[in-house]
């Protein structure tokens, strides 16, 4: 899909604040409210916008200690990867998970409430995965960028 200049100004005002109306973004843009809403509609089903969240404190939900935690695989056969990957998902403090290369195979964004959280963790969860050879795990001390914002 072709993205013009009014839609990227519509998905940047989304970006920054997706509640706010197509009557606000119609001011905005300078388009009637039906086109903004068309719009939007389009570039939704198009799966350009994926879905609206909601970004919460990570203070105030007690989710402040943010681990990044490499892991190597004892082997990498679309098996052991197929299977690791499906178990990740379902852990829910890996708030993201990226398939890399180097070094390691995987990095894993995780969020707890402190280093005793990530020890039992560690012990409970992610060492039980089948195929995990080694972990190397990196202690968030402040985010310096954190934006979920694309620009376009």
């Amino acid at each position: 899909m072709k993205l013009d200049q009014i839609d990227r100004q519509i998905l940047q005002l989304l970006q920054e604040d997706a509640k706010q109306t197509t009557k606000a973004i119609s001011n905005k843009t300078g388009l009637s409210v039906t086109a903004v809403y068309e719009r939007i509609k389009r570039l939704e089903r198009n799966d350009v916008v994926e879905k609206y969240v909601a970004i919460l404190n990570k203070n105030k939900v007690e989710k402040s200690f943010m681990v990044l935690c490499q892991i190597k695989l004892t082997q990498h056969t679309k098996a052991y990867l197929t299977k690791f990957e499906a178990s990740v998902k379902k852990i829910d403090e890996v708030v993201e998970c990226f398939h890399t290369t180097g070094d390691y195979d995987y990095t894993l964004k995780i969020l707890l409430k402190d280093m005793e959280a990530y020890r039992e963790f560690m012990v409970a969860k992610l060492t039980t995965l089948d195929h995990v050879g080694s972990t190397h795990s990196t202690f968030v001390i402040t985010s310096i960028k954190n934006s979920t914002a694309i620009q376009l």
